[in-house]
């Protein structure tokens, strides 16, 4: 299996048509990001003005086969992952802050210790809701392509709208796979607010939005001058127009004074200050699309307010104990001999699962998981400082951070190595780099910036969903379990680039030509 040669040979009346088309197609259909803000300039509270997303100007050639399987293995990453955010005790030997990486990383142990000090006190509400994205590149090997993962991400998974304009862009191409993102975004949210208006309703009955209390609405937790808004718009717009859900949106500043809990009758419910009424919004859903980086805590406040929504009777999307299984050092573990056949295999789990749903799996459902997987450890491992200086240049170390730009990569890994303590190293895990094929190019446009034609990498993530609760008791689990998968994002960037994040400024949203 190979990739053809690509992009088609252009003139450059033809580039100039392409990227005029591309452009106003972007702007016309709200592909779009807010400008910079320059000089250090407050931007206006209502916007102004829109610049288009970065795109790639031709879909991305990727094997069908390896795409679909893609697909495959989403289903059981919804369910691995709603197991392990259930799974109390394996996550604090690995995250606690008095003996696991909690203990180094700050960031880590402030979110464990409020989801501890809260068990303790006593969760009030019993589900959670998970909208995932599992990351993958294409791997190069003497025998043909493959498919590696890069990483599972837990908390806000963006650029599920944009990634439909994308496809929506590309449209005169043929072989480009549905796309159905934000419907499948928005299905978790819908599903998350119905469990919290009536807990008893059957998952199949639909809404009908006559019914709906307006007053009753969903919360997107949002950091300030956002520049990605209208990803996260056309997901509030779809719950309204579609399902007559309303949606809220405050920055933690915000909610730390707007957000109170309902403590007088014992139900914890979240109310919101409402901007244009004295009534207050009752909250079903609390949607994090800030929070995933230590910048959004630059004090304690923010974290007493986490705290807050926390205790409350609404669903996190995700749950603190959600976010801290989707770090990185989770993701290693998981690789280790046995552990990921634990939560997919053994009995205890299994009987959860045919309580409710058919989430029974098989030693080759662990197999296609497993062969996913690239080698990675725990730099405090016995031998793990040691195996890192002798693979260097096929390694890149990663800390328990979302966002991009905190990857240490190749060359830098030996001097990075050894300004580390031996406490530190418990923060890092070492991951095999996956090898990239060469010779694949397309044009990549930026606003405002001369299109470049370039040699690139992309990287697939596949969207999903689970909306799940759970109890131990004598040593059986009893767990609800709802999830769903669809719709995709490409990201792609030049080769020259470690990082991937289109936020971030190294990559542009593009989609997938399927190939065979």
């Amino acid at each position: 299996m190979s990739l053809p040669k690509w992009p088609p040979n252009l003139s450059d009346d033809e580039l100039a048509e392409l990227k005029l088309q591309g452009a106003t197609y972007a702007l016309s259909h709200g592909f779009c990001y807010l400008p910079v803000v320059v000089n250090g300039q407050i931007p206006p509270s209502i916007p102004a003005a829109a610049i288009h997303a970065p795109f790639a100007l031709f879909p991305t050639p990727f094997p069908r086969i390896l795409f679909n399987h893609a697909k495959s293995l989403q289903q059981v990453y919804n369910v691995l992952y709603a197991r392990v955010a259930s799974d109390e005790e394996f996550l604090d030997g690995i995250l606690s802050a008095d003996t696991g990486v909690g203990r180094v990383d700050t960031f880590v142990g402030d979110l464990w210790r409020i989801w501890k000090e809260l068990r303790t006190e006593g969760l009030i509400q019993p589900l959670q809701l998970g909208i995932f994205r599992s990351d993958y590149l294409l791997h190069d090997t003497p025998e043909g392509l493959g498919l590696k993962q890069v990483e599972f991400n837990t908390i806000s998974a963006s650029f599920g709208a944009l990634s439909q304009g994308v496809d929506g862009l590309h449209k005169r191409v043929e072989n480009l796979p549905s796309n159905d993102t934000l419907e499948q975004i928005v299905q978790g949210l819908v599903q998350a607010h119905k469990a919290y208006l009536s807990p008893d309703s059957p998952p199949h009955v639909a809404l009908d939005p006559s019914t709906l209390n307006s007053n009753i609405r969903i919360l997107f937790v949002v950091q300030p001058n956002e520049r990605n808004v209208f990803d996260q718009r056309f997901l509030e717009y779809e719950l309204l127009e579609r399902h007559g859900i309303h949606v809220i949106r405050r920055t933690f500043d915000e909610l730390e004074t707007q957000a109170v809990l309902q403590e007088s009758d014992g139900s914890r419910k979240l109310l919101v200050s409402n901007k244009t009424s004295s009534n207050p919004i009752e909250i079903s859903v609390v949607y994090y699309r800030a929070g995933y980086t230590p910048t959004d805590f630059p004090s304690s406040k923010q974290f007493e307010t986490r705290k807050k929504l926390e205790r409350s009777r609404a669903i996190k999307c995700p749950s603190i104990a959600l976010q801290l299984a989707g770090s990185k050092k989770v993701q290693a573990v998981l690789s280790k001999p046995g552990v990921v056949e634990s939560f997919l295999l053994m009995d205890k789990w299994d009987r959860a699962a045919r309580d409710t749903n058919p989430h029974s799996f098989c030693a080759k459902d662990v197999d296609n998981l497993r062969e996913s997987w690239v080698d990675m450890w725990g730099l405090e491992e016995e031998g793990g400082i040691e195996r890192a200086k002798e693979r260097a240049m096929n390694l890149v170390l990663k800390p328990q951070r979302e966002g991009g730009g905190n990857n240490v990569y190749k060359a830098a890994i030996l001097p990075f190595l050894e300004t580390l303590s031996d406490k530190e190293k418990e923060a890092w895990i070492a991951m095999e780099l996956i090898r990239v094929p060469a010779g694949v190019q397309n044009w990549l446009v930026r606003s405002g910036s001369d299109s470049v034609k370039a040699n690139i990498v992309s990287e697939l993530g596949i969207f999903g969903w689970a909306l799940f609760g759970s109890k131990l008791q004598d040593d059986q689990i009893s767990m609800s379990l709802q999830e769903g998968s669809g719709g995709y994002l490409l990201r792609t960037k030049g080769e020259e680039s470690d990082e991937g994040g289109v936020a971030t400024g190294f990559s542009v949203l593009d989609s997938v030509i399927l190939v065979d």
